[in-house]
């Protein structure tokens, strides 16, 4: 199998250390061959700082990627931005001998030079293509019956002529990754629509960021489930904390518990919620939590 440097990003250790915990319990217990990414910095945030001066972008993305060229592993990423700057730096500095040079004269400077010799992953991906669903079922110690809205987010499948991921419209591959823990995963109406955070959204238009947020969460809370999954740290945020927000700028309150995907497999593979860092998360739903407590207890 593969060998991966993980990369954590900026809002995982500084928001989400539950989620970062999940995910180095998941690869520990699936036998991966994960190790941490000495030096890493932010990926950059490909929305806005790719948009807005290119030639920085490349170069910072550039810098991130020769860490894990010196280390001979690939990048794996939890996040879906890190994975969208990340990728697409990739691919643009190893199909581009422009770029590629101009972007090594700015590395040069501290002594570093993009080669092109690893591929940058993400956890949903990987773990679909590289380990496969009946591999996790295999691993499952606690199937989970739970009922699941999935929320892929935009920077995991678009552009899809890049991603490879199949339809970008109607994909499936997270889905089945999420019913190999034992959960069903619920059809919901606007299912793929953005979440409302990214592209300095959330920073530059907080309330359109927010209604965007409250109209996908409302369209889940018709579907009756139990919690949304996510692979993403920002989308987690914006469904997450968001719902207190909306609550506050709207009065609509809608107390639904969202998880990124790694926190629930690591309750399937048989962490507490507490190991996975579940009370870390802003929305904090008793029925939600007892129906956790019961799995654990074996009722």
């Amino acid at each position: 199998m593969v060998q991966l440097a993980l990369f954590l990003g900026c809002l995982i250790p500084n928001r989400y250390p539950g989620i970062e915990m999940a995910t180095r319990l998941c690869l520990a217990k699936l036998d991966i061959d994960c190790t941490d990414l000495p030096g890493a910095s932010c990926c950059p945030a490909p929305g806005v700082f790719r948009s807005f001066d290119s030639p920085t972008w490349l170069a910072v993305a550039g810098r991130n990627l020769t860490l894990g060229e010196e280390m001979q592993r690939d990048l794996l990423t939890i996040c879906n931005g890190c994975f969208g700057s990340l990728a697409d730096a990739n691919r643009t500095l190893k199909e581009s001998e422009e770029l590629r040079q101009k972007t090594n004269e700015y590395l040069g400077e501290i002594e570093r030079r993009f080669k092109g010799t690893i591929d940058v992953r993400h956890i949903a991906e990987f773990l679909y293509s590289d380990v496969g669903p009946e591999r996790i079922k295999e691993a499952v110690e606690k199937p989970l019956g739970l009922n699941v809205a999935v929320h892929y987010g935009c920077h995991l499948i678009k552009p899809s002529r890049d991603r490879g991921l199949g339809s970008f419209e109607r994909p499936r591959f997270f889905d089945e990754l999420v019913e190999a823990t034992g959960s069903i995963s619920l059809e919901y109406s606007d299912k793929m629509e953005c979440c409302g955070a990214g592209g300095g959204m959330r920073s530059g238009l907080k309330e359109r960021s927010l209604a965007m947020a409250e109209h996908k969460l409302s369209r889940i809370k018709e579907a009756g489930v139990d919690c949304i999954v996510n692979a993403c740290p920002f989308c987690h945020m914006q469904l997450d904390t968001g719902q207190l927000e909306i609550e506050k700028a709207f009065s609509k309150a809608y107390d639904i518990p969202v998880l990124h995907y790694t926190q629930l497999l690591g309750l399937a593979l048989g962490f507490t919620p507490e190991m996975v860092g579940i009370h870390l998360n802003a929305i904090q739903n008793k029925e939600f939590a007892e129906k956790l407590a019961n799995l654990i207890e074996g009722n």
